[in-house]
């Protein structure tokens, strides 16, 4: 992954990480809702998890395989997101804020896997 755009994702994943656990314990605290927020919590966590463990990657494919993984754990959160605020868990205003966050995750995402395949 190029240099800027890695740490990039990494700033990026690691500070949206930090909004979904401070989401979900307000969910908890305030909304007394934990099902939906223990999986948002896991998939909007390990997307981060997974950026940081490519930087460690014992191969190409691997370094690639772990940015799939990613992407697929944020599109799982933007859905999981979508769900909270459908269900009226989260108000728009809330929605609002996060959600420019995991899209923009999500095309980083796109662009270092195309680029990946692209170079490859």
């Amino acid at each position: 992954m190029g240099d800027r755009n890695g740490s990039l994702l990494r700033n990026k994943s690691y500070s949206f990480a930090l909004r979904i656990v401070k989401l979900c314990r307000w969910l908890q605290e305030e909304k007394r809702e934990y099902v939906l927020c223990r999986q948002l919590l896991r998939s909007g966590t390990a997307i981060g998890a997974l950026i940081y463990e490519a930087e460690f990657a014992q191969s190409r494919a691997d370094f690639a395989n772990k940015l799939n993984i990613a992407l697929k754990e944020a599109n799982e959160t933007l859905y999981r997101l979508m769900l909270l605020h459908d269900s009226e868990y989260i108000n728009d205003k809330m929605f609002e804020s996060i959600r420019p966050d995991i899209k923009e995750i999500l095309k980083l995402l796109v662009s270092s896997i195309k680029t990946l395949k692209n170079t490859g």
